[in-house]
């Protein structure tokens, strides 16, 4: 009876604090659990959205003259007068580079004058000898013999008249020569032409860009290749960032065994390589650009959808009849503008977080405004 009389006792003191207790009480559970049921953000969803972007293939390499002339001394031993022409200068098809000194070519042109002029009387004596030894010959009054001989003589004296006008024209060739002039119409690249030097026959004088024309030699892995055929669009980055618009005029038939790279030459604008303080591109220059390729369809979000976590990428998607969010890893591809394509881990109807996505984590309450389509 003592016993049973203290835990009656002992029970009725404990009641009312295992009341307090109990789960409806505000027991340190009931404070969390609360706490977790509040959003954490009010965020704005959006879907994704479909386009058309173009395809692009980017690609570098160097910028070389189209074709480039090597023009060259054609009369050696000769003195140089003038240089008319510097380097950047755009020339005439025609147009007077260099003159050479001239005056022992101009003796060697009179001296030529002068043998074909005496060789012309000894052949107009030798051809009325011969005349004569034939009307003599046919009256009986010459032997065979001699109308031979001045027959003979007849020829010689016309084969060195031949001779002597075939040394008049080249003298004459070499006096034209004296004035070095342009093949083409371009721009000069280079010059090594002095006053007074003595350049040997087929020296370089001169280097010129045939009709200042650029082309840029774009080096692509061997894969892309295929991808490109002459006519697709190229764009340049010029080095002051304005772009230059070229066309694919050639894919190298081969690759280079080394870089497994090769090359495609686009044709660029001529007004790339006029003369001027500031052209847009020199030859020479290192250059990158990218090759359009068409358009093709991409699921798109704004940039500020995405987050970077660990060298991955996520968008927050809100999970289907609740207020939470789901982290989804997804495949990033293109960029145009603020925007990027989703390759893989999202579907079109997934309503996402638009902004804001860098406060949140995995499963966070949210207070959702209505889905918009992207913009």
């Amino acid at each position: 009876m003592k016993f049973a009389y203290l835990r009656v006792v002992s029970w009725l003191l404990l009641a009312p604090w295992l009341a307090a207790c109990g789960p409806d009480s505000g027991s340190p559970q009931a404070p969390a659990a609360a706490q977790a049921a509040k959003p954490a953000l009010s965020v704005r969803t959006l879907l994704p959205q479909r386009e058309a972007w173009p395809q692009r293939l980017p690609a570098s390499g160097s910028v070389m003259p189209w074709q480039e002339a090597v023009i060259g001394a054609e009369v050696g031993n000769q003195r140089i007068a003038e240089v008319l022409v510097q380097v950047g200068d755009t020339v005439r098809k025609g147009q007077p580079l260099a003159r050479i000194d001239a005056a022992a070519l101009q003796q060697e042109v009179a001296e030529a004058r002068a043998g074909v002029a005496e060789l012309e009387a000894a052949t107009d004596e030798a051809r009325a000898n011969a005349e004569r030894a034939r009307a003599l010959r046919a009256q009986g009054f010459y032997s065979p013999q001699t109308a031979v001989q001045y027959q003979t003589a007849e020829g010689t004296a016309n084969a060195r008249l031949a001779a002597a006008r075939a040394r008049l024209a080249a003298a004459e060739l070499r006096l034209a020569k004296s004035q070095v002039l342009a093949p083409d119409a371009g721009v000069i690249s280079a010059r090594t032409a002095t006053v007074g030097s003595l350049p040997q026959n087929g020296d370089e004088l001169f280097r010129l860009i045939r009709g200042g024309r650029l082309e840029w030699r774009a080096e692509v892995p061997a894969d892309d290749l295929p991808k490109l055929r002459p006519g697709i669009a190229a764009r340049l980055q010029a080095a002051d960032g304005s772009e230059v618009s070229g066309v694919v005029r050639s894919v190298a038939p081969s690759v280079d065994p080394q870089t497994r790279n090769g090359l495609v030459y686009v044709d660029l604008p001529r007004s790339t390589a006029k003369h001027g303080e500031n052209p847009v591109l020199r030859a020479g220059a290192f250059a990158r650009g990218e090759f359009e390729l068409g358009a093709q369809p991409a699921l798109t979000l704004p940039q500020a959808a995405v987050v970077l976590r660990e060298g991955f990428a996520y968008v927050f998607q809100l999970d289907p009849g609740s207020s939470r969010v789901v982290q989804r890893k997804v495949e990033l591809g293109r960029r145009q503008g603020e925007r990027v394509e989703i390759l893989a881990g999202l579907s079109a109807e997934a309503p996402v977080v638009a902004a804001g996505v860098g406060f949140l984590a995995d499963g966070d309450v949210v207070q959702p405004v209505a889905a918009e389509a992207a913009r």
